[in-house]
């Protein structure tokens, strides 16, 4: 009888102490997730939370598919396009940001976020123009994309080659890649621009079906594009 008790002792002692790791793993699970959801900024969903000034100059490490490159930042040259990139940047943005439109020599482009649900909110809140004249779209210069007057949202551009034309056009410069443009130049390809009827036989991502459905989308029909892993205030 002792021994059947002893036995029994045992096996309850095995099952508490089961339950206690269970407990406790199921404890550090929320314990993750509750820090990884407190690290998330509140501004990735409220642009108006990320709205702070940037300082005169600074510089943004960006780390991708392919290597990393810096970004030094004069905010004299576009002042509101200084604040939404040095916001961005803050906020931590930049992850799992897909470069979705390289042109060889003329450009690349990125900034939509591969979560539908922090794109969208981005996309309602353009900034206003920057006066144009301080800087231009030389080789290595980035530049916010723009469709019209005071559309500037998160798109943007890191010019390839000398693009002076685009300067008259509204899109305004606020900073310029000072170490890295190898790797920015290796970026792929591979896939172009996106069709349109001045570039019919464009083979590249839809923009609109980005907004849509975000990195789900890209990685499954254009998956070897290159991407941004995180960016940080150096």
């Amino acid at each position: 009888m002792k021994v059947i008790t002893s036995l029994l002792s045992l096996f309850l002692l095995a099952a508490c102490l089961d339950a206690d790791e269970k407990a406790t793993t199921a404890d550090k699970k929320e314990k993750a997730t509750s820090t990884t959801t407190a690290a998330a900024h509140p501004g990735l969903k409220d642009p108006s939370k990320a709205a702070e000034k940037a300082p005169d100059t600074f510089t943004a490490v960006f780390t991708t598919t392919k290597g990393d490159f810096e970004v030094a930042v004069t905010r004299e040259w576009s002042p509101l396009g200084a604040d939404r990139f040095y916001n961005l940047v803050k906020i931590g943005y930049f992850q799992d940001i897909a470069f979705f439109r390289a042109v060889d020599n003329f450009m690349v482009q990125f900034g939509i976020h591969g979560d539908p649900k922090v794109s969208a909110p981005w996309r309602a809140a353009p900034i206003k123009d920057d006066a144009q004249g301080k800087a231009s779209n030389e080789e290595g210069y980035i530049t916010f994309a723009t469709s019209g007057p005071n559309s500037r949202t998160v798109q943007m551009f890191i010019n390839y080659k000398n693009n002076a034309g685009l300067d008259r056009q509204g899109f305004t410069p606020f900073g310029k890649v000072t170490s890295g443009m190898d790797i920015v130049k290796s970026l792929y390809k591979g896939y172009g621009d996106a069709p349109s009827p001045y570039n019919p036989g464009g083979k590249g991502p839809n923009q609109g079906r980005i907004q849509g459905e975000g990195n789900t989308y890209l990685k499954k029909d254009f998956p070897q594009l290159d991407y941004i892993k995180s960016a940080k205030l150096k």
